[in-house]
């Protein structure tokens, strides 16, 4: 693997970090990560670790709020003005930011994919080469865009929303806030179209 040119070997090491972090399988598994770079991240970092998050919002009253936090990498679930829960998050990185400022959710689909982002997989759905941009990657002969997996997508401004996804332990998104799997859920089922987001440096 080591006399493979730069290129092929990150492909080759994104196809098994994805695998091994999704539960084993390669059918449309990605895992959304495009920011690694092996050499520098710690072992530690490269499992979907998350011993901040918490939810005490079921039975609150009040109108919801959302504050993303970008420099404590945390979402603040508010009702009515109290806090109801918080999720740890991956945002955007350096060279992908995620836009700050006051928006709404303006869009909710749970079962989203993306349409930059994914794998080049063939016929039966086995992934020929993962972790693409489809801006810049050419598909193989016989091989097929697959999207990343964005589910519980809450957008609040152009392409960026909420959704589940990795999370490595810093920004390393495309813009895009992830949150584990059963936050996402949670907040996804507790926000509306309307609810504001604000997005703080």
């Amino acid at each position: 693997m080591r006399d493979l040119p730069p290129r092929l070997l990150c492909l080759a090491l994104a196809a098994l970090l994805s695998s091994c972090v999704s539960g084993g399988g390669s059918r449309g598994q990605t895992q959304y990560l495009e920011a690694f770079d092996p050499a520098t991240v710690p072992h530690s970092a490269l499992y979907n670790q998350d011993q901040d998050s918490y939810w005490d919002g079921d039975g609150m009253a009040g109108a919801p709020s959302v504050i993303i936090d970008i420099s404590d990498q945390k979402a603040y679930f508010y009702k009515g003005g109290a806090i109801a829960g918080v999720s740890a998050l991956s945002t955007g990185d350096e060279k992908h930011p995620t836009p700050t400022g006051s928006f709404k959710v303006i869009q909710k689909d749970q079962w989203h994919k993306s349409n930059l982002y994914g794998d080049f997989v063939d016929a039966t759905g086995q992934v020929v080469v993962a972790n693409i941009d489809i801006t810049k990657d050419k598909p193989p002969a016989g091989t097929r865009f697959e999207g990343s997996k964005m589910h519980h997508f809450m957008r609040f401004t152009g392409g960026t929303g909420m959704h589940e996804g990795f999370l490595p332990g810093y920004p390393a998104s495309h813009g895009c806030v992830r949150m584990p799997g059963h936050m996402a859920a949670i907040f996804f089922n507790n926000v509306a179209v309307g609810t504001p987001v604000t997005v703080r440096p």
